[in-house]
């Protein structure tokens, strides 16, 4: 089989030993996260450490009843809001600039790169005055706000080469069809630059999914997945491993899946295209 493989891809035995390495420094630390959530704590402590142990789901049951159900409620609530609406606010942006020659226009890109890069530290204080205002601290609104300060600019950033790389003659042939802007933006160009669309969307809750930052200074109650797995991970004597790594998991499983699905739609859709 590896002799047929390097028939077919040109490579060499060198280079698949090179790459099995590889496979191996990066899926290991994923793989020992995965084996310690099903030890128990005494097992996590062994030195050498065990490979052979009697599995338990201890460290789920434990998590089960320290908030994990409202924690993961509140990250996917605020993540599927916040993505959507990044969505709907960010394309027809992007769209604009991708497209359309007006005044200040590299200004407005360079603008919005400096909010993607603008430290989070340096907005908080004044979001905690806001919310705290108009008394909606520790609440979706406040999240999901604050996050689309941060969601957008790294959507529209990316999204602009997505439309760019449409061809102008397509849209300039739907123009002379007689179609509007918006219909034109809506049939043609969301439906073509898709693929890179949902994979900068992919990258976008992915990015509110794992924030830690504004859900810790804007929240109390209302704790997302991260801050449940930094609060159980935080310890007097010793850091749980056990759940904590139950925890890593359960918090992986949404990218994962989400993932998944974005290579099988990708596949499905160049097929058809």
């Amino acid at each position: 089989m590896t002799r047929v493989f390097s028939r077919r891809t040109g490579a060499t035995p060198f280079s698949l030993v090179g790459l099995l390495l590889i496979l191996s420094v990066v899926l290991f630390p994923i793989f020992w996260v995965v084996l310690t959530s099903f030890q128990r704590e005494v097992d996590t402590i062994q030195w050498p450490p065990r490979l052979l142990f009697t599995p338990t789901l201890i460290n789920y049951r434990k998590i089960l009843a320290i908030g994990l159900v409202s924690g993961l409620k509140n990250s996917l609530v605020v993540a599927c809001i916040t993505t959507a609406i990044t969505f709907l606010l960010g394309s027809p942006f992007a769209y604009l600039i991708a497209r359309h020659s007006f005044r200040y226009r590299e200004n407005i890109r360079f603008w919005i790169l400096t909010l993607r890069v603008m430290p989070p530290i340096v907005v908080i204080v004044p979001f905690i005055f806001l919310w705290f205002k108009l008394g909606l601290l520790d609440t979706y609104l406040a999240l999901v706000v604050t996050y689309l300060t941060f969601s957008l600019p790294l959507f529209v950033w990316l999204s602009v080469e997505c439309f760019r790389s449409i061809p102008e003659e397509v849209e300039e042939a739907a123009f002379l069809e007689g179609c509007s802007l918006g219909r034109v933006f809506v049939n043609i160009s969301i439906p073509l630059a898709l693929p890179g669309l949902i994979s900068v969307l992919f990258f976008t809750f992915i990015f509110i999914w794992n924030e830690f930052f504004f859900a810790f200074a804007l929240t109390s109650q209302l704790q997302t997945l991260p801050l449940v797995v930094a609060a159980q991970a935080q310890s007097v004597y010793a850091v749980p491993w056990g759940t904590t790594s139950a925890f890593t998991v359960i918090l992986s499983i949404p990218p994962v899946v989400l993932l998944s699905s974005l290579v099988r739609f990708l596949a499905k859709y160049f097929i058809i295209s």
